[in-house]
């Protein structure tokens, strides 16, 4: 059956493209996604897209490099789609990391709470200020310094006073620090 066109529409020519050109198809599906029935399924879709389109090729060779083209885009994109998926669903059922404090941490947690913010409470006005600032309000050097209207340098001086008379008020034995 060596016609000149291929038509799509006529059943005769489908089945002789798929007679011809099936195995080559299957082969090249199946080199891409590695898993015989989408194999098989991607190859049928190439098949269907082309009678849908009502496509007509002058020679068989046009019939089978118009479909492996089709049929190995249609398999890379499978794969792509399958990656895709499979990052998704890890992303999705990925372990939570985040822990949850037993009473016991809780209890600790408030109490050395308390702890600091009493100590804080006895700091002298001009290192607790500094102190909140940087330590509460996430500012930098630079910028607390600019609020109090005292230098970078200065603000550094006192935080670092403020700390220790901290430690020496609390005692680092007193404190739980969590992560």
């Amino acid at each position: 059956m060596e016609q000149q066109t291929l038509d799509a529409t006529k059943d005769e020519d489908v089945k002789y493209i798929y007679d011809k050109l099936m195995p080559v198809l299957y082969r090249v599906a199946y080199n891409i996604v590695g898993i015989e029935d989408i194999a098989e399924d991607l190859c049928h879709e190439c098949l269907i897209k082309m009678v849908e389109k009502q496509m007509q090729f002058p020679s068989i060779n046009d019939a089978k490099f118009w479909l492996i083209r089709v049929v190995k885009n249609a398999s890379l994109n499978r794969v792509k789609r399958t990656m895709r998926e499979r990052k998704a669903y890890a992303k999705a059922f990925k372990e939570d990391a985040r822990t949850i404090d037993t009473g016991e941490e809780e209890l600790l947690k408030s109490e050395t709470s308390e702890i600091v913010n009493a100590a804080l409470e006895m700091l002298p006005e001009k290192l607790k200020i500094v102190l909140q600032l940087k330590e509460y309000s996430d500012l930098n050097y630079k910028e607390i310094g600019r609020i109090l209207g005292i230098t970078e340098g200065n603000v550094k001086v006192r935080i670092f006073r403020a700390r220790e008379k901290l430690v020496k008020l609390i005692g680092v034995s007193d404190v739980y620090l969590s992560r």
